[in-house]
């Protein structure tokens, strides 16, 4: 990653205010500022916003008091409204201009507590984004701001090309000094046609292998628990896992993403589905990769 900082896209409601509770935590785990965004929209070639003066004067106002009030229980964490043609080129844009290492967004939107539900913005952010995408789910605003991050879970994929994903996985564990766990979930889903027995077996031989090739290739001084995931299917086998209040789940990109960018692929996008905790997107490739 390029950059250090957090980047929180807010607005005035419970997703963001997810979003700013897992910013405020990632910020003060990693050690490193936080900038929170409000994206207004730019009424350049938009005939649909008031060009007077005054009435962009008064909505910036009323974007600035909603960062008063929010940033109010966060001292040392700095707040701007900026303008863009979609929220999510606005953050892009702030996390271009502030050095961010992330973005974070809340999911929340009225979905079930602790669940993520992608609005238009996070689903256009983990699809085209060039730095990892934070998903805070409903209820990460309740989280207590002392448990920091106790855990980093780096899910990995059945094939290679884990490298970004492992690197920024550790990374993130050494830095805000948590234990690092590596989850597979290989085998889950054979196809139905396969014998349940058989199915079991090899996937859980393939899941071991997967993860101990993953762990020869970290750090020597990160130490990693892994575990295989096992269950019906996908959303069935993150239900079954345990997960701790306050830490974050990292997933690579789909393979049709585009070089540092983001893709949220199928089985990333079925693990968020049932998901409790905060995940974190990270590109297919790194900003220094050819």
């Amino acid at each position: 990653m390029s950059g250090d900082r957090v980047v929180v896209g807010y607005t005035a409601t419970d997703a963001g205010a997810d979003a700013l509770a897992l910013g405020a935590r990632l910020g003060a785990a990693l050690d490193t500022s936080v900038h929170v965004v409000v994206v207004l929209p730019s009424a350049e070639n938009n005939v649909s916003i008031p060009t007077d003066a005054g009435y962009e004067r008064l909505v910036q106002d009323t974007a600035r008091g909603w960062l008063r009030e929010a940033l109010a229980p966060y001292p040392g964490i700095r707040g701007h409204v900026r303008f863009a043609s979609s929220v999510s080129d606005g953050l892009v844009s702030a996390a271009e201009e502030f050095g961010a290492a992330v973005i974070v967004v809340g999911t929340g939107g009225g979905g079930p507590r602790g669940r993520h539900r992608l609005g238009t913005t996070a689903e256009e952010l983990v699809h085209s984004a060039p730095v990892p995408v934070a998903l805070a789910p409903e209820g990460a605003r309740d989280v207590d701001p002392a448990v920091g991050l106790p855990r980093i879970t780096a899910a990995i994929g059945t094939r290679p090309g884990a490298d970004v994903l492992l690197d920024t996985a550790a990374s993130v564990s050494r830095r805000a000094n948590a234990p690092l766990r590596l989850l597979s979930l290989a085998g889950v889903d054979l196809p139905g046609r396969v014998d349940a027995s058989l199915t079991r077996l090899t996937g859980q031989a393939h899941a071991e292998s997967v993860l101990e090739s993953v762990r020869t290739a970290l750090p020597a001084e990160i130490e990693a628990e892994a575990v295989v995931g096992a269950g019906s299917d996908i959303e069935n086998a993150v239900s079954r896992i345990d997960w701790m209040p306050g830490e974050v789940a990292l997933v690579g990109s789909s393979r049709l993403a585009q070089p540092r960018r983001l893709f949220l692929g199928s089985t990333a996008g079925r693990i968020l589905r049932a998901l409790p905790v905060p995940m974190i997107v990270v590109p297919r490739t790194s900003e220094t990769s050819s």
